[in-house]
């Protein structure tokens, strides 16, 4: 038996070095524990239960750690150390006290009162027994009514109240004999014999030890054994009896012997010492890792630090899994020309490591929005709080370092999305001129920066009115002339709207732009359109950007059935030339477009409601608002967003899409159940699965991206209130 028992504390041993994250429990602990009592180990008892009470600590569980800070005193109390089993015992009270009453917390109390019976602080007993004994009636266990009448009867002996203390012994001696009775009967006879023997009735009093002497051959309780046989002996010795006295006092004698040696095997003085020390040190460790982690958190400058390595971490993240994505078509592709016979199955585990990879990056690129929302906005607030002069070149690298990998994101974003097949295409109306001419007027800046000429030359024969997707139109002409005139200094851009072709109700048109720039090597003109391609590792130093723009162009060119050409001389400019189809609109006349100024004294005073659960988020949009002297409200929840705006009068709303509970697109549905007027615009990280005309076909206003640029949502503000 002992065997099997040192089997299972070696495998429970192992497991628990191999696999202690994944088996930590209370339970675990507990077996551990009761595997080393059984082989008499008790320092590691001890020690795994000391562990089951730290896991119970640490993971809120007060029933467990009361059962198992009970458990560890009832350890101490058969080690005989009573000044430990009573502080143990004594923390696990408060702990039961707070749960509805257990059979434990009756233990609890009972083995408190032994160890006050050890100390004979015998009023502080009788006061644990007595609670002991009210917690059992009112569970309406009596198993342990006799323990506990026994342990009251030896403190009225002890205190002279004999007649009280003989009428409770003889109670439980005149019950039948069973096995849980036997141990409690026999030390009720034996306990009646001292009281014989104090009053020198010696016959008496060796019957009562006869009979106990005989209970405790079934009960193996060595203890009870060894006091009956010395007070035997004891008994004999008044009779002048030497002989049987000196037999009974041999045996006595020598199984207390044995008990020692059982003792001291249980739990020598060295490791006690061990054990305890361990404790100490684990408690110092404890208070001196709090001590840390709170001085690390009080210092500004390493929130920079904190901040600046998030921010590699993530243009890490991202570039390496696009390298590895490369590499994977890379393969797949050389796989497709090599196994001809294999296409179809080929074809289709590229379709799935495509589709893999575009979940990937677009989780990747939806989940870094929040904190990078949360990375912009701290940043801008710092900046706006006049910060030192030698913390202000530290703010404005992370500002720079923060919008930079914005624009990466949203162009990773955009790419996915059109590789993905997830981009609709609009089809409105809108006057061509007057879109050319607006994105003209948005780029001077850059033009006066760089000291360049800026022409537009738009052919007269091109009809005004156009169907087409405004927004993929802009963003392909956006990236070319922005090129453009980033890459041309003291020269000139001009662009060039020549029509192809005129057939009825469709045209084709040929936008040229063309630049005297740096140019492009001829070797690079292959590659130009590729991700992150940017002619040299020279020219992305000192000019900057992804090196996304162009494949963007080049997708979005492809996707609205047009194509993209190049020429270039390296030191002498570059010509990119787009041809894109279009139908003609004949009949609609084009509104001009009205450009609101954003006069942001316009906020002041205003009403806003946030609806947010990120904790962050909402500190930062709360001190941007309060900042433009807007009143605000946060609530985290769909549900009581609801509720505030059918109570409350607010000039608008800013919904955050995913919320717990009911998201933001229902709970704007709700809201327009009773409140069509209220402006709603929706905050998000926008994935691939959502799009700005889904957003506000639920019924909100507009939409700011996650992380957005400050003076696009002030401007959203000032255009919705």
């Amino acid at each position: 038996m002992k065997n099997s028992w040192i089997f299972i504390l070696f495998l429970s041993s192992f497991l628990y070095a191999q696999h202690k994250e994944t088996l930590d429990s209370v339970k675990y602990y507990e077996d551990l524990a009761e595997a080393n009592i059984q082989i008499n180990k008790f320092k590691n008892a001890l020690f795994y239960t000391q562990k089951a009470i730290d896991y119970a600590e640490e993971n809120k569980d007060p029933e467990a750690q009361a059962a198992q800070t009970l458990r560890l005193g009832k350890i101490y109390f058969d080690l005989k150390r009573y000044t430990d089993a009573e502080e143990s015992l004594s923390k696990s009270l408060p702990l039961f006290e707070s749960l509805p009453p257990t059979i434990q917390y009756a233990e609890a109390n009972y083995y408190i009162g032994l160890t006050e019976v050890q100390n004979s602080n015998y009023k502080a007993a009788k006061t644990y027994f007595n609670k002991a004994l009210s917690i059992n009636k009112l569970l309406k266990i009596d198993k342990t009514i006799d323990l506990i009448n026994l342990q009251k009867a030896i403190i009225l002996r002890k205190e002279n109240a004999v007649e009280e203390a003989s009428l409770l012994f003889n109670t439980i001696i005149s019950k039948p004999n069973s096995i849980t009775l036997n141990n409690t009967k026999a030390e009720a006879l034996y306990q009646m014999g001292l009281v014989e023997l104090a009053k020198n009735r010696i016959n008496l009093a060796l019957n009562y030890y006869n009979n106990a002497l005989e209970l405790n051959k079934n009960t193996q309780n060595l203890e009870q054994k060894s006091n009956i046989l010395l007070a035997i002996s004891i008994a004999y010795e008044k009779q002048l009896d030497k002989s049987n006295a000196y037999l009974y006092l041999k045996q006595h004698l020598n199984l207390k012997e044995s008990l020692a040696l059982l003792n001291n095997e249980k739990l020598g003085i060295d490791d006690y010492e061990n054990f305890k020390e361990s404790q100490r040190l684990d408690k110092e460790a404890k208070i001196y890792k709090q001590k840390a982690e709170h001085e690390k958190t009080n210092k500004f400058s390493k929130l920079i630090n904190i901040l600046s390595i998030a921010l590699i971490s993530i243009l890490s993240l991202l570039s390496l899994s696009l390298y590895k994505n490369n590499i994977i078509r890379n393969k797949t592709n050389l796989l497709l020309n090599e196994k001809n016979n294999e296409l179809v199955i080929a074809k289709e585990k590229a379709e799935k490591a495509s589709q893999a990879r575009s979940e990937f990056l677009s989780i990747v690129s939806h989940e870094l929005r929040t904190p990078l929302n949360a990375i912009n906005g701290i940043t801008h607030l710092l900046l706006e709080e006049n910060p030192k002069k030698s913390q202000l070149h530290y703010l404005s690298s992370l500002q720079f370092s923060g919008n930079y990998l914005t624009t990466f994101i949203n162009d990773i974003l955009e790419i996915n999305r059109i590789e993905s097949n997830r981009v609709e295409l609009e089809k409105i109306s809108f006057n061509i001129k007057q879109l050319l001419e607006n994105i003209k007027n948005s780029l001077l800046e850059v033009a006066i920066k760089n000291n360049n000429n800026f022409e537009l030359i738009i052919d007269d024969a091109i009809p005004e009115n156009l169907y087409g997707d405004t927004t993929k139109l802009s963003q392909i002409f956006m990236n070319l002339i922005n090129n453009a005139l980033k890459f041309t200094k003291n020269g000139s851009v001009t662009i060039r709207a020549t029509l192809l072709s005129f057939q009825e109700e469709n045209t084709a048109v040929s936008f040229q732009i063309e630049d005297t720039g740096i140019g492009i090597a001829p070797d690079k003109l292959e590659t130009v359109f590729e991700n992150f391609a940017q002619g040299s590792v020279e020219i992305n130093r000192k000019y900057g950007g992804t090196g996304l723009g162009l494949t963007i162009v080049k997708k979005l060119t492809t996707l609205l059935g047009g194509q993209i050409k190049l020429k270039s001389t390296l030191g002498k400019g570059s010509l990119f030339t787009v041809e894109l189809p279009f139908e003609v609109d004949k009949n609609k006349e084009i509104k001009k477009e009205i450009k609101l100024t954003c006069d942001l004294s316009l906020l002041a005073i205003k009403k806003v409601l946030i609806v947010e659960d990120n904790k962050i988020n909402q500190m930062i949009t709360r001190r941007m608002l309060e900042s433009k002297g807007i009143l605000c409200e946060v609530i985290d929840n769909g549900e009581d967003s609801i509720k505030a705006v059918k109570e409350n009068y607010f000039d608008l709303v800013l919904m955050d899409v995913h919320l717990p509970g009911i998201n933001g697109t229902v709970a704007t549905q709700k809201i327009r159940e009773f409140n069509s007027k209220i402006p709603v615009i929706a905050l998000t990280a926008i994935s691939l699965d959502e799009n700005r005309e889904m957003l506000l076909s639920y019924g909100m206003n507009d939409v700011v991206t996650k992380p957005f640029i400050p003076e696009e949502f002030y401007a959203a503000l000032v255009r919705n209130i």
